[in-house]
């Protein structure tokens, strides 16, 4: 590692990319060439701080929505948009009722959309992330009774 010259030109591109798509974190790994760039500060709270408005239109009186039995949650990270393109109707609503398999929301990742759907039958009781917001692995997007 010692004789692996600094990629600064890497390095950028990688930091544009997490201004670009809110991550706070990204690795690359090429070979014997590993870069990991994490920041940290305002901006994780600030992305939490929406969270309790959410929370408290959703029914249920669950403190940590990502407890909820009902809760869908982000299979990658990505950002995470409400329909299939700008101005177009959001695929579900609070109160709406859903099959099993319907497309809930999208997670850009990559230059890529990949659809989150629903596991089972039931009604949105919440929707707990606005459109086009950066989301981590694991977070709860939407809470299904």
């Amino acid at each position: 590692m010692a004789n692996t010259p600094i990629d600064s030109d890497a390095i950028r591109a990688l930091a544009e990319l997490l201004d670009e798509t809110g991550l706070t974190e990204i690795e690359y790994d090429s070979g014997a060439l590993r870069i990991r760039i994490a920041k940290g500060g305002a901006m994780a709270g600030v992305t939490y701080a929406s969270a309790p408005a959410a929370i408290a239109a959703a029914p249920a009186a669950v403190a940590d929505p990502a407890d909820h039995p009902g809760a869908i949650k982000a299979p990658m990270v990505g950002v995470v948009y409400h329909s299939s393109e700008p101005g177009a109707a959001a695929f579900v609503q609070v109160g709406d009722s859903v099959a099993q398999g319907q497309t809930l929301v999208l997670i850009e990742a990559m230059k890529t959309f990949n659809p989150v759907r629903a596991p089972r039958a039931g009604t949105v009781a919440a929707i707990l992330v606005d459109d086009a917001t950066p989301v981590e692995f694991g977070e709860p997007l939407i809470i299904l009774e």
